[in-house]
């Protein structure tokens, strides 16, 4: 099997496509044909070592993949032919990829793999931020910082559901109009408009009761001084590239909270809270309450140029590879 490899730790164009031997799943394993490999963020990190979570190398990036069981180990229920969705963590660039049976989701038949591959993490990340750490309730605004990408409209989707006011703050109008037509109920665009200013003008001077911040640098300070009384502040990621250090004495004036979002420790800690999040989004995406987007698919050759376009946040929804 083809898998992308990361040798060495550097940037994107650093990476390899090898010949590999076939996979063999271990007991409580399976070994995944995989037909889409969504593309997040933390595998632009990761293969620079950057990330908190660093595998050995060489290793193979991509965390979650949906595809058919090729082969499953002892002790597991998964036939070879079922269409599964899986969190893998690591491994997933490839033609083959290994998974825990247990974090395997089935596929309905029809069900796209692509738009399955796109949907872990990003919803898992944002329904852990919006529903569990920042209890989001119906009638409270929510400001998202880099509402385009798609952890962000995962979250502008999610906020909805709830009843929220969303506001979708992005780099581009073109990323504002998506941002639009998955709910968001206002836009800001942070390359042309002062940041705090339109905050204070969508929200009357009262602020968001909820931040969700993926992007994190220049974006964070200003985003933080605009928070409501009692807000909460989601630090999901950040994608700007620089970890910002915000003064505490605005948590003092504001009676505000920082909160700290961490789905993949979460999902591993607490895998029936996780489980029962998931079963929620199931049936929103059932009721045509959640659609994952996905904006463009690369064969598995251009996975460095995907991963580019991730770090230069070309990157609209989600993109996956398919092998």
């Amino acid at each position: 099997m083809r898998a992308i490899r990361c040798n060495q730790y550097g940037p994107p164009e650093t990476l390899t496509l090898e010949d590999l031997p076939d996979l063999v799943p271990g007991a409580g394993q399976v070994v995944i044909d995989v037909k889409a490999a969504a593309v997040n963020f933390p595998d632009v990190l990761i293969i620079e070592n950057k990330y908190q979570v660093k595998p050995p190398l060489p290793f193979t990036p991509g965390a979650e993949v949906a595809g058919i069981v090729r082969a499953a180990g002892d002790g597991v229920k998964l036939a070879p032919g079922a269409r599964v969705v899986a969190y893998v963590g690591n491994g997933g660039f490839a033609e083959q990829a290994l998974a825990d049976a247990a974090a395997c989701v089935p596929l309905p038949e029809g069900a796209d793999f692509a738009t399955a591959a796109a949907f872990t993490l990003a919803y898992g990340t944002s329904h852990h931020a919006v529903v569990d750490r920042a209890a989001l309730r119906a009638g409270e605004t929510m400001l998202v910082l880099g509402a385009a990408g798609g952890v962000g409209l995962a979250a502008v989707e999610i906020g909805k559901v709830l009843g929220a006011r969303v506001i979708a703050a992005a780099s581009s109008d073109e990323k504002l109009e998506v941002c639009r037509r998955f709910g968001a109920d206002a836009t800001i665009n942070y390359s042309t408009e002062d940041l705090r200013e339109r905050i204070k003008a969508l929200t009357g001077g009262k602020g968001p009761d909820v931040i969700y911040d993926p992007v994190g640098g220049v974006y964070a300070e200003p985003a933080f001084r605009s928070i409501g009384w009692r807000g909460r502040y989601l630090v999901v990621g950040f994608a700007n590239g620089e970890i910002p250090k915000l003064p505490l004495n605005l948590t003092l004036l504001k009676g505000a909270s920082i909160v700290g979002v961490f789905w993949g420790d979460f999902a591993r800690r607490e895998p029936q809270h996780n489980a029962a999040a998931f079963a929620q989004m199931v049936g929103w995406i059932g009721e045509g309450k959640l659609k994952p987007y996905v904006s463009k698919r690369y064969a598995l050759a251009d996975t460095a140029q995907a991963l580019k376009d991730m770090a230069s946040r070309k990157v609209t929804g989600k993109i996956v590879i398919e092998p």
